[in-house]
């Protein structure tokens, strides 16, 4: 006769597989990501100089909050109710979801438009430009979000990679015309060939029609993510904001800098949620008592992982540093230890995150993001003002240690919760 434990033997071992696969895919799909961005930034950063490039940091970060704002509405639900269910009901919600994308990215694409014309000056045109590709930007983020809620992870790998080459000759155009506004409109146009190529993966359509529809199903969801999220990257945007006006918007660039030495670690922690909330919630269903462990393992490998990196940079010879950074190097290079231990700290703090976000916990995940949130913008502006760049970076990275703290106590309560409780509703619509 067979056993039990020959019957659930090959099928935990197919489960494990399954698990190993797509988190490859996932650190493939980010380590993609990563790269991009991080030749973005060193293109730009060489290409343009300090104060030009605190101009298009400004964009970034700008761009970092109308996405939040995206993955609040339409995609984190999505990844929350959606990952592992049935192909058609997969399918249904990522014509909705892609659809409200869309429509934020046009709403608030508007906006930057008009208040760019509005601002003119240096940081206008670059406002203006980014209006125009927001829409791009977004449709393309939420398929990566869709690809991995199926558990497609090589999908949203060779979509990044079609923005990555994509990404190359609009450089080279922008280098020529040589102007803020220019490397927006590569950036971004570049994303918008890889949204395309996305509807032609996924055989489906947005429909911007069904983003009420969308919203209003989601509500009990989407409204808190859009204001964790918010809050998240709105705190570093108006620290960016602060900080040019405290010390000036040359020290945007130098932040930025140094976080560009960082940006692997940097891009993995803003696209964590793709892979680890999905994975998080597979593992919610399937084993609870498992989903601490693997939160934990998820944060404390982050942060290892960003410590020894932000170590390697400090061997790095000031020449080589001069070639990626070019005249930025020299102020940058003296932040990497705060700027090291901020994205540790941040990087602990996704784990637990990636936990509450599985359990749905949404006001619980509110709540910690809130406080970690004044927490990171007390500490860089507080430092700023204390001591410029240099204390701007110190504090932030005490801000993030006290974030992550906050983070894993709401973690611990809601698991308690939980064993109370029944699994969270799978929704087939």
């Amino acid at each position: 006769m067979t056993t039990e434990g020959e019957r659930t033997g090959p099928k935990a071992a197919n489960a494990g597989r399954a698990l190993a696969d797509r988190l490859s895919w996932g650190l493939a799909d980010q380590a993609a990501s990563s790269m991009s961005n991080f030749a973005v930034g060193i293109y730009v950063a060489r290409s343009l100089g300090v104060t030009a490039f605190g101009v298009f940091s400004l964009a970034w970060v700008t761009y970092g909050v109308v996405l939040n704002v995206s993955r609040g509405l339409a995609t984190d639900p999505l990844t929350v109710r959606f990952s592992g269910v049935p192909d058609a009901a997969w399918r249904g919600a990522v014509a909705r979801s892609s659809g409200a994308a869309l429509g934020v990215g046009t709403v608030l694409g508007a906006a930057c438009l008009v208040a760019g014309v509005g601002v003119g000056g240096r940081v206008g045109p670059a406002f203006a430009c980014l209006g125009v590709v927001l829409p791009g930007l977004l449709l393309q983020d939420a398929w990566r979000f869709a690809f991995f809620a199926a558990g497609a992870g090589r999908k949203a790998f060779v979509n990044d990679l079609v923005w990555g080459i994509a990404l190359v000759p609009a450089m080279v155009v922008a280098a020529y015309v040589g102007s803020v506004a220019a490397f927006v409109l590569a950036w971004g146009g570049s994303a918008a060939v890889a949204a395309v190529c996305g509807c032609f993966q996924s055989g489906i359509r947005p429909r911007p029609t069904g983003a009420r529809e969308w919203l209003r199903a989601h509500r009990d969801l989407g409204y808190r993510y859009l204001v964790e999220n918010v809050s998240n990257s709105g705190a570093s945007q108006l620290r960016a904001y602060g900080l040019g006006a405290i010390v000036g918007v040359g020290a945007v660039g130098v932040i930025r800098g140094a976080e560009l030495l960082l940006g692997p670690f940097l891009a993995v922690l803003m696209g964590l949620s793709l892979v680890t909330v999905a994975e998080a919630a597979r593992v919610l269903r399937r084993a609870p008592h498992r989903l601490g462990p693997f939160c934990l393992l998820l944060g404390g490998g982050q942060a290892v992982a960003a410590l020894l990196w932000g170590g390697a940079l400090l061997l790095v010879p000031d020449r080589l540093g001069a070639f990626v950074l070019g005249g930025v190097w020299s102020s940058a290079a003296e932040l990497i230890v705060p700027v090291t231990l901020g994205v540790a700290g941040a990087g602990l703090g996704t784990g637990a995150a990636a936990g509450l976000r599985a359990l749905g916990a949404a006001r619980r995940s509110l709540r910690a993001q809130l406080l970690a949130s004044t927490c990171y913008l007390g500490g860089g502006l507080g430092g700023a003002v204390a001591a410029g760049t240099v204390g701007s970076a110190w504090g932030v990275a005490a801000a993030t240690a006290c974030g992550s703290a906050v983070w894993w106590l709401h973690l611990r309560t809601a698991l308690r919760e939980h064993r109370q409780n029944p699994i969270p509703e799978v929704r087939t619509s």
